[in-house]
């Protein structure tokens, strides 16, 4: 069997394991689940749900630390006005 590089293997290994998109819906609904179980409004977690950049375990983090969900998802937004989720 011929030795193969890392990359070479990641590429193997991603042929035969198709990665998750974050867009997928099953993904998205999966986040927003998440969140509405933590308190965060439909809408809102929706929104944060799809946005797949946004870490969901820190907003998660914040809210089982006492931060109110609307608030953790400020704290967490990116700071380019083009990329905020709201």
């Amino acid at each position: 069997m011929a030795k193969t590089g890392r990359k070479e293997g990641m590429r193997q290994a991603s042929r035969f394991s198709p990665r998750l998109q974050p867009e997928s819906s099953s993904v998205v609904a999966w986040r927003a689940e998440r969140l509405l179980a933590a308190g965060f409004e439909r809408e809102l977690a929706e929104i944060l749900a799809a946005d797949a950049p946004v870490d969901l375990h820190a907003l998660l983090e914040l809210v089982d630390r006492g931060c109110p969900p609307g608030l953790a998802a400020r704290i967490l937004a990116p700071l380019d006005e083009q990329r905020r989720p709201f």
